[in-house]
């Protein structure tokens, strides 16, 4: 197994992506206050969540093309001081719905275009281990996200407003780059299209495929069939052979998509539902979130390894269980401690459907992994972009508590389309998330 040194530059661009979790995280509670603010509807305040998918593409697409021009170093921190700047715009900026919806793209734009480059940075640099530091960087995201709405609620309650909470991520960004420049640690700056990708480890003598979790690689996963000369293992197929994906990735695509809009829905409407359904002031509300959070956070780590065990058709579909289970509670709680209760049970079952479904994809598409993983990524785009819009045009109309019975709607679909999935693959394809990790 590959050991994993940790310099300071890794624990550099593990704060860099701790930094992006703050506000990835800590944004979803403040929608709603935004919307408060600006005297909108749901559907218009849920166009937040539509502007972070348009800057998701479009820090894809941009960030391949700065790293070639600048070095992969002077982008990160450029990342950096723009998602700065955006939170300041939120601070500093009269609160207008224009305002709001072009910062927020900004931020998600730099946001992703900055996990390009750590992605990078950490293959080159650990090589092999690099899925293992990857996972580690991915930790602290959610770690910070754990953090973020309960420093922005505490701020609420002490009466500094939600600003005040977001506002600190400036300060954190600010630290990290005096610490870094004292003590002169530097993000390696080689082209994120050279950097060396770490090898794909065989499970149980199956060549295997690396796959994504949230946008990181983190694992592998085994792909049906040796690989060919024309297709190699873990890699696209020739230039100007490009096949269709298959039925089945679509599939899984799909359930991609539906299980992100379930926990977009989740992060941009809960405290919502907290505020209306169980009386719980505006501050509460917003730190309460750090529940699907952390339920999230330890879902991963143990499901990790049940995914070594456990076929992944049948993982997800229990995932799917208990992400109900726990909505169910949720939304007929009538106390703050049951909703809690409710919510950290879906994290726990929203831990593992990306993890699973993304696996899943780019095992069904043999040959053509790297184009597999590069379009499942716009699912994070439709995710963001439909589902909170569609919850907002049907919560103006019924409310926030009724509006949420979508949630079991998409539930639903997304286990259908892994039924669906189940049968139209011959084989049963098993999960391998943590063999880098156990």
């Amino acid at each position: 197994m590959p050991r994993l040194s940790r310099d300071l530059a890794t624990w550099l661009i593990y704060l860099q992506l701790g930094l992006w979790g703050y506000f990835n995280y800590g944004f979803g509670p403040i929608v709603p206050l935004l919307r408060d603010e600006q005297g909108t509807s749901a559907a218009v305040a849920g166009l937040h969540s539509t502007a972070i998918a348009v800057g998701a593409v479009a820090g894809g697409a941009l960030y391949p093309h700065l790293s070639r021009r600048f070095g992969r170093g002077p982008v990160l921190w450029a990342c950096q001081a723009v998602i700065a700047a955006g939170v300041l715009g939120f601070v500093l900026l009269p609160a207008y719905f224009a305002v709001t919806i072009g910062l927020t793209m900004v931020i998600a734009t730099a946001g992703i275009a900055a996990i390009g480059g750590i992605v990078s940075a950490l293959s080159e640099r650990h090589g092999p281990a690099g899925p293992a530091a990857i996972s580690e960087a991915n930790a602290v995201a959610c770690a910070a996200g754990l953090v973020a709405p309960l420093l922005i609620g505490g701020a609420m309650r002490a009466g500094l407003g939600w600003r005040a909470g977001l506002a600190l991520l400036v300060a954190l960004i600010a630290l990290v780059a005096v610490i870094a420049k004292i003590k002169g640690v530097r993000i390696p700056s080689g082209l994120a299209t050279s950097a060396p990708q770490p090898a794909p480890v065989p499970v149980d003598g199956v060549p295997a495929v690396s796959v994504l979790a949230d946008g990181l690689p983190v694992a592998t996963v085994p792909v049906d069939g040796p690989p060919t000369a024309s297709a190699p293992a873990g890699g696209s197929r020739a230039r100007g052979s490009r096949p269709p994906l298959p039925a089945a990735y679509w599939l899984a695509w799909g359930m991609m998509t539906v299980t992100g809009a379930v926990e977009v829905v989740l992060s941009m409407w809960t405290a919502e539902v907290l505020r209306d359904q169980v009386g719980m002031s505006a501050g509460g509300a917003t730190a309460v979130m750090s529940a699907i959070v952390g339920g999230m956070f330890a879902g991963r780590l143990a499901g990790a390894r049940i995914a070594l065990r456990l076929p992944s058709i049948p993982l997800y579909l229990g995932a799917l269980v208990l992400s109900l289970a726990g909505f169910t509670v949720f939304w007929g709680a009538g106390s703050a401690a049951v909703a809690v209760a409710g919510l950290i049970i879906v994290g726990l079952g929203n831990a593992m459907h990306y993890p699973l479904a993304i696996s899943l994809a780019v095992a069904a598409a043999p040959g053509q992994a790297d184009r597999a993983a590069g379009v499942a990524s716009y699912s994070m785009a439709v995710s963001f972009g439909a589902g909170p819009l569609l919850l907002g045009l049907v919560a103006d109309q019924v409310g926030a508590h009724t509006a949420f019975l979508f949630i079991p709607v998409l539930i639903a679909g997304a286990a259908v389309l892994a039924w669906r999935f189940a049968t139209t693959t011959r084989t049963p394809l098993t999960s391998a998330l943590a063999t880098d990790l156990a």
